[in-house]
């Protein structure tokens, strides 16, 4: 039988005023993405409104509700400040929080998911690159739903790829070999540096990305691809693209 009241670690993904003075909140946990409310938190009186900000790493202290469980306590475990205090990381945020809540349905448990979502944020807040933690973020995440691009093998005939490998097919879901990169005409260009970039990032842990001295052209082209993949797979861009594009041009 469930427990009435419950504690689980979570991030903030989404919120949105709800009643009087009370706040929507959808959350990513160890168990699965969730929609909870907390009340009262838009008075000037609440006790936990500064720890459920947007995408704070919290404990949650819950009460199982009739329709929606209840936030009754929050402590923060990590609030990520500079990234609160930086534009463009706080866009990388954006996009990440929504590529965790497009790929996941409320309550399917997935700690590995979970673990990842905070281990970028964690990146994401701290990281000298932090496009690229959103590029090795994209491959695991991918991995772990399913649709793992193929790097290290042809997308059509499985054979191992070479360095001699130019096509990337986001319809067929990989790079392709010199002699089937035929198979899809509406294959994309793929550069030797942007090759093996993604065969790196899909291989090594997110903190290996600080490492990294890239070009910017390298950078573009690896974050075109993955991107396309994610077209192809959702069939839409999703909402925080924009936003992330012309934050980075610097508008």
């Amino acid at each position: 039988m469930r427990e009435r009241v419950y504690r689980t670690e979570a991030v903030i993904l989404r919120r949105s005023d709800f009643a009087e003075a009370d706040r929507l909140l959808v959350i990513a946990t160890p168990a699965g993405k969730r929609r909870v409310v907390a009340k009262g938190v838009r008075r000037t009186t609440s006790r936990i409104a500064g720890h459920i900000e947007l995408f704070t790493h919290a404990t949650l202290l819950l009460a199982v509700g009739r329709n929606l469980d209840i936030v009754t306590q929050s402590q923060v475990i990590d609030p990520f400040s500079r990234m609160r205090a930086d534009i463009a990381r706080l866009s990388c945020t954006y996009y990440a929080a929504e590529i965790y809540d497009t790929f996941t349905h409320d309550g399917d448990e997935s700690r590995p998911l979970f673990r990842l979502l905070v281990d970028t944020l964690t990146a994401l807040d701290q990281s000298a690159n932090p496009d690229l933690v959103l590029r090795s973020y994209e491959l695991r995440m991918l991995q772990i739903v399913g649709y793992r691009p193929h790097l290290h093998q042809c997308a059509v005939c499985g054979e191992l790829l070479t360095a001699e490998a130019d096509s990337f097919s986001p319809q067929l879901g990989g790079v392709l070999c010199p002699r089937d990169r035929h198979a899809d005409r509406r294959s994309m260009a793929l550069g030797g540096p942007a090759f093996r970039l993604l065969r790196y990032l899909q291989s090594q842990p997110l903190s290996a990305v600080d490492g990294l001295h890239l070009s910017a052209a390298v950078r573009s082209e690896v974050e075109g691809l993955l991107r396309a993949y994610l077209y192809h797979l959702l069939e839409r861009d999703l909402k925080s693209v924009a936003f992330l594009q012309d934050v980075m041009r610097g508008e």
